[in-house]
């Protein structure tokens, strides 16, 4: 099903909309209150990616992979991996 059809409504992308933003408010909420369980933690991603953000962009049409390497290059550019905070607080790959 494509964005362009008539038969997704602008209902139907709200309504998951919402219930995309609730999980990301789940995901949010293990790093600010509970710190890293794993395993819970690997849920959530899980919701969040798959259950939501694939199945929008499936509805609207557009084709994630394709969009993600769009962004890559410019990303690296805009945002250097030295001046992130992630890279100064410690988190660097080894």
């Amino acid at each position: 099903m494509n964005y362009e059809e008539e038969s997704v409504s602008l209902g139907l992308l709200k309504k998951k909309m919402v219930e995309f933003s609730k999980e990301i408010g789940e995901l949010s909420e293990i790093f600010q209150w509970r710190g890293e369980e794993k395993q819970h933690l690997g849920k959530e991603f899980s919701d969040v990616l798959f259950l939501y953000l694939v199945r929008l962009s499936d509805i609207c049409g557009i084709d994630l992979g394709k969009a993600v390497l769009h962004k890559v290059d410019p990303n690296a550019i805009k945002y250097p991996v030295s001046k992130t905070n992630l890279y100064n607080e410690g988190f660097q790959s080894h």
